[in-house]
């Protein structure tokens, strides 16, 4: 009797193991080549947070959901980087050690998540040849007469 009391105090003990270790909240970077751009976080349509000018941290906090990073700069395309939502490495300890109610103690947090820390994102540049042509010849523009 007291050897099954002794065990479920250690398995309550240990419930919500990356509640403790891991946390419910998460710090993310974003690095943009080149640096100076403005990116916004946004999880199931709604906006999280931003960072501008990049470089920069932005502290989310940890669901089950993707993050989409969406940056700009002017003079540059916009671009956008799914960071994905995993598991995280302590769920499973805590699964095995602290059993179904860990497990839901985690999840109910958000800590059985995680997301990558680091996002590195290049925004290409807007090429002239992107740019459409005027439709008036810049010569005739101006006024000056056109020659062939």
């Amino acid at each position: 009797m007291k050897r099954a009391i002794l065990l479920g105090s250690v398995a309550f003990a240990l419930a919500g193991c990356s509640t403790v270790t891991e946390g419910t909240r998460q710090n993310i970077s974003v690095n943009t080549s080149p640096p100076g751009a403005n990116c916004t976080f946004m999880r199931q349509g709604a906006s999280i947070g931003s960072i501008n000018p990049t470089p920069g941290t932005l502290k989310i906090r940890k669901l089950k959901y993707d993050i989409t990073v969406e940056c700009e700069k002017e003079g540059y395309q916009k671009t956008t980087a799914i960071n994905h939502s995993s598991v995280a490495a302590a769920t499973f300890g805590n699964i095995l050690i602290g059993g179904v109610a860990g497990w839901i103690v985690d999840s109910s947090t958000g800590s059985d998540n995680k997301y990558d820390s680091v996002v590195n994102m290049t925004l290409p540049p807007i090429s002239a040849s992107a740019t459409p042509a005027p439709s008036v010849p810049v010569a005739q523009a101006s006024g000056a007469p056109l020659t062939n």
